[in-house]
């Protein structure tokens, strides 16, 4: 039985969106903050669906907890897909100067230039891969960056329906339609269906 769930991740923000879409559910969050620092897997994978398994495979081994780790990246049409599974490691120190590297790059291309968001998580247990899932939002790189809301990309993500940047949109109306928002309530209702399943088992 699941009773803790290892949110294995550094990033703040996406702790918080990931906190935000498993309020309820019926284990317990953990964060890799309530551990010792633990080294940070070679993230070698050549899709996010791999990363994800390789980073919940190796913070489970590490803290012996279940885990579920997400990997994410923006995938812009005119560019081949680049950034994609590398956009942590795009070219630049911050993201404003990842921006503009981009926007060098996508100068030449007519707009609107598409992209998209890809979010794919992985929960593992004990060596064993428990659940898998992808789920990805489309719009397009915005003229400029816009908005101070969110974090990473999210500035020059420009989301047609919402008319605005995810940098603009708040948290709620960002994970009502954002990948890891969607990827993340496939992970709730697993988790969910899980103890159903198990509560059932037990004939409770």
């Amino acid at each position: 039985m699941l009773r803790e769930l290892l949110i294995a991740t550094t990033n703040p923000g996406k702790v918080r969106e990931i906190r935000r879409v498993l309020a309820g559910v019926p284990q317990t969050l953990r964060s890799l903050s309530e551990f010792p620092p633990i080294a940070e897997p070679d993230e070698h994978g050549a899709t996010c669906a791999e990363n994800a398994l390789l980073k919940a495979s190796h913070y489970a081994a590490a803290t012996g907890l279940p885990t579920v780790a997400e990997d994410s990246g923006l995938f812009i049409d005119g560019l081949d897909g680049r950034p994609g599974v590398q956009s942590a490691r795009y070219p630049g120190e911050t993201y404003p100067d990842k921006f503009m590297s981009l926007y060098r790059e996508l100068a030449s291309n007519p707009r609107p230039w598409t992209a998209r968001f890809l979010c794919a998580a992985a929960v593992v247990d004990a060596g064993q891969t428990l659940f898998t899932c992808e789920a990805a939002v489309e719009g397009e790189i915005a003229p400029e960056p816009r908005g101070a809301h969110g974090f990473g990309y999210d500035p020059i993500f420009f989301y047609p329906p919402y008319g605005c940047t995810f940098g603009e949109a708040s948290d709620e109306r960002k994970l009502a339609v954002a990948h890891r928002g969607k990827a993340f309530r496939l992970v709730r209702e697993y988790l969910r269906e899980r103890r159903q399943q198990q509560n059932g088992a037990r004939g409770l």
